[in-house]
Formats: C-alpha cells, sequence, structure tokens
C-alpha cells in the first residue's frame, strides 16, 4: 500500500504544481477564464477530453457495465456524439464568439432578464455536476484505501479548488494534460487488458454472463432515449464544455480536435463498460454496485499498479470537477454579479478568485450530503435540457424565436423538471420528457404570438 499512497501522493503534488504555474500564466481576465483563447489542437484536444469524461463516465460506465453488459456504454456514447456534433455545427459560430458563457448569447439575442434566469439555471448544473464529481472521489479512495469518504470529499475536493482558484483556465489547462494521459495509461493501458485477462477473455465472459451482457440494447429503449436527451442536447449546451471551445485559438482547432475528443470519449465509454462487464464475472455480488470500479481495482491489481489506476480514475474525476467549477464560477461572476449586482466591476481576477473559492466551499458541503453519483448527475442534466436546450439553439437557429418565447420556455420546462422530479424521483425518465416538452410549446408557442427578436448576428 505504501507504493500505492506515493503515487496517489506525487499525482496530488503534481496537481497542486501546475495549479501554482498556471497561477503565473492567468494575469489577464481571458487567461483565467478561457487561457486566453489560445489553445492549439494537442492541449485543446486533451483538455476537452478530459472534462467530458468524469466521475459519471468512469466510476458510472463501470457501474453500468456490472449490471447492464456492454450496453452501459450509451451515456459516454450519447457525450461523445454532443461533442462531435457541436464541433462540427457550430465550430464557425464559437469561434467567432468574443462571449465568456453559454448564457451570454441569450441577452445578445433575446434581453437581459433571459441570460440573468439561463445564468441561474447554468450555475446549478455546473454546481451539481462538481459536486458529483467530489462525491466520485470520495467513493473511490474510500474501497481502494480505507479512507472514509467525507475526509476523502474534503481532502480531493480542496486539491481541486486549491489548482482552480489560483490560476483559472490556465491551471485546469496543464492539469487536464497530464490527467488525460494517466486516464489513458490507467483504463486503456492497464485496467481494461488485466480485467478482461483477469475474467478469462471475452469468450469466457460470453459463456459465463448472461447474453444480455453482450446486447447493446439490454439496458432499454426508455433509458437510450433519456440519455439522447439529458446527455447528447447537455453536451450540446453545457458551460463547462463550451468554456474549453472558446479556448481554441481557431475554428480548425473547434472542429477537428473536436471531432477526435469526441470520438476518444466514445471509445473511453467503451472500454468502462467492458470492465464493468469483466468487474460482474470476476465479482458477481456486490452489495454496492457503484463500488465496482474501485473493488476490481483493488482485488485484481498489484501494488503499483493499484496506484496508477486510481490515479487515472481521480484524474478523470478531477478534470470534471475542477471544470464545472469553474463554470459555475464564471457564470456567477459574468452575467450575475458583474452585469446585475455590481456592474462594471473590472476586478475580474480577484473577484473570480473568490468566488470560485466560495462555490468550492459549497461544492465540498454537497457532496457530503449528497450520496448517488447517477441521481446528482441526473439532476444536473434535468435541469440543464429541460431548461435552456430549447431557447439556445432557438437562438443560434430560429429567425422567428422571441424574447418572451425564451422566458416562456425557461420558466416552463424549469418547474416541470422540479416538480416531476419531486413527484417521480431523481433517477425517473419523465422529468427530461415533460420538462422538454414543456419548454418546447412554451418556447414556440409564445414566440409565434410576440415579435419576434432581431437575429444573433444584428443585436450583437
Amino acid at each position: 500500500m505504501l507504493i500505492d499512497y506515493a503515487t496517489i501522493l506525487a499525482y496530488a503534488l503534481a496537481m497542486a504544481g501546475l495549479g501554482w504555474w498556471g497561477m503565473r500564466r492567468a494575469r489577464t481576465r481571458d487567461d483565467f477564464l478561457l487561457a486566453g483563447r489560445r489553445l492549439g489542437p494537442t492541449l485543446y484536444l486533451g483538455t476537452l477530453s478530459a472534462v467530458v469524461l468524469g466521475g459519471a463516465s468512469t466510476i458510472g460506465s463501470v457501474r453500468l457495465g456490472y449490471q447492464y453488459g456492454i450496453s452501459g456504454l450509451w451515456l459516454v456514447l450519447m457525450l461523445g456524439l454532443g461533442v462531435m456534433t457541436l464541433s462540427l455545427a457550430f465550430s464557425r459560430q464559437i469561434a467567432r464568439m468574443r462571449v465568456f458563457t453559454v448564457t451570454q448569447i441569450l441577452e445578445q439575442r433575446y434581453r437581459a432578464s433571459s441570460r440573468l434566469i439561463g445564468g441561474v439555471v447554468m450555475i446549478g448544473y455546473d454546481l451539481m455536476v462538481a459536486v458529483t464529481a467530489t462525491i466520485a472521489i470520495g467513493s473511490v479512495t474510500e474501497v481502494m484505501f480505507g479512507l472514509p469518504r467525507i475526509p476523502a470529499i474534503l481532502l480531493g475536493g480542496g486539491l481541486v479548488i486549491f489548482y482552480s482558484a489560483i490560476g483559472g483556465m490556465w491551471s485546469l489547462t496543464l492539469t487536464d494534460i497530464v490527467q488525460f494521459v494517466i486516464m489513458t495509461v490507467g483504463i486503456f493501458g492497464v485496467l481494461l487488458p488485466l480485467s478482461v485477462a483477469g475474467a478469462g477473455g471475452l469468450d469466457a465472459m460470453r459463456a459465463g454472463l448472461p447474453a444480455s451482457f453482450f446486447e447493446l440494447g439490454a439496458i432499454g429503449l426508455d433509458t437510450i432515449v433519456a440519455y439522447f436527451l439529458l446527455y447528447f442536447f447537455g453536451a450540446l449546451i453545457g458551460q463547462d464544455i463550451w468554456q474549453r471551445l472558446f479556448t481554441a485559438r481557431s475554428e480548425r482547432v473547434v472542429r477537428y480536435a473536436g471531432l477526435a475528443a469526441g470520438g476518444y470519449c466514445v471509445c473511453y465509454g467503451a472500454a468502462c463498460s467492458l470492465i464493468g462487464v469483466a468487474a460482474r464475472r470476476l465479482l458477481p455480488e456486490l452489495a454496492v454496485t457503484e463500488n465496482a470500479f474501485a473493488e476490481l481495482t483493488r482485488s485484481l491489481l498489484p501494488a503499483g499498479l493499484r496506484g496508477l489506476v486510481a490515479a487515472a480514475a481521480l484524474a478523470a474525476i478531477m478534470s470534471t470537477a475542477s471544470a464545472c467549477l469553474l463554470a459555475a464560477a464564471t457564470v456567477l461572476k459574468e452575467d450575475v454579479y458583474s452585469r446585475f449586482l455590481r456592474r462594471g466591476d473590472q476586478r475580474h481576477l480577484a473577484g473570480s478568485r473568490w468566488i470560485t473559492l466560495g462555490l468550492g466551499l459549497l461544492m465540498l458541503l454537497l457532496s457530503c450530503l449528497v450520496n448517488d453519483v447517477i441521481a446528482g448527475l441526473s439532476i444536473a442534466y434535468n435541469l440543464l435540457v429541460g431548461g435552456l436546450l430549447v431557447p439556445i439553439l432557438g437562438a443560434l437557429l430560429w429567425r422567428r424565436a422571441s424574447a418572451q418565447g425564451a422566458m416562456a420556455g425557461m420558466l416552463l420546462g424549469s418547474l416541470t423538471v422540479v416538480a416531476l422530479m419531486m413527484l417521480d424521483g431523481l433517477t425517473a425518465n419523465t422529468p427530461i420528457y415533460y420538462g422538454l416538452a414543456a419548454n418546447l410549446l412554451g418556447f414556440v408557442g409564445v414566440s409565434l404570438m410576440t415579435a419576434p427578436a432581431p437575429s444573433l448576428s444584428a443585436s450583437k
């Protein structure tokens, strides 16, 4: 265990050191929030992949693979397809925009109040995703190293807050590249081949498990459709992903490196679901399926490799936690505080750092109170897609959209999602179905009855 602890300690010190280095490069508002808008294809691919693949993609996909087989890949598959679609369809618009947040687009097309409401919903989404990632930190370290969950959350989450608050996007970019390499080696180079070999190979896994474990549709059409609505569309409008897109230096980088990042995500999801299948073959009686990743790693791998794979899981988790924390802080600073509370406030670096620290402390508190990673992620994506998908895509694509329609869609969608999560449960599919339908009906219906807003190019 000393070798494993030393590996994790070396990883943590490297993250802190890179965060400090990022602080030295973050001298302007653009540097802190968007890494100066000058990332090339290599840095951009690594940082975009790292932000998409977090606790739910790693721990959650292994859990889904353990429960349903290879059809557990659908969650990450939808995220990867969303990133590829966003990179292809909107690369030109994204490269030309000089904004800091997705919800600034709402004000440019509609009115200031839509930016405020959209900003509040976006903050809730990003903060909740950061919470689920921080919970996953505690889950991994609790099972693999016997460290109690709350102290593990505080230590791992505290490290995320440290490098996010001091260096912003430059710290996240530097740490994400290292995390991307560790994730790739740990998952594809170590855990996937060793877990499949430990389970006796693919033929033995097929012989020893139900046939449904090797069917892509085993998870159920209803769940696949829900994942499409939540994660495919969520990837199209999430601030955490768009903020990474704003860091690219050109349209070409957004398009082609974004396509590569989406393809990597799809392969990563397939690998994690197959690891889950191997875990089901090796550890068939797990009481807590969410611990499948950690239990498999602890029981299968020798010292040293166990620490490397733990570092790979923590790398995936921390990259998402830091990205969503900074995204929530950016929206709070740019779309709420500086726009409505302290208009014209130019102390961007100091204000952004303090807001990031404050939201980070809230993230830690919520992480200690919430337990289920998939449930937390469902809350986040239900709010995002149910509340903001239609008005944001309408701002970009529909000339007839109106400000009143955007407000009606956001309010109806968000309220419907919240009501149905309370009635039917956090992981039910009904909130996203009916929330998205209410949003669409309100947006289209009210837009057709009111005057259209100026086009996005004319309103800039």
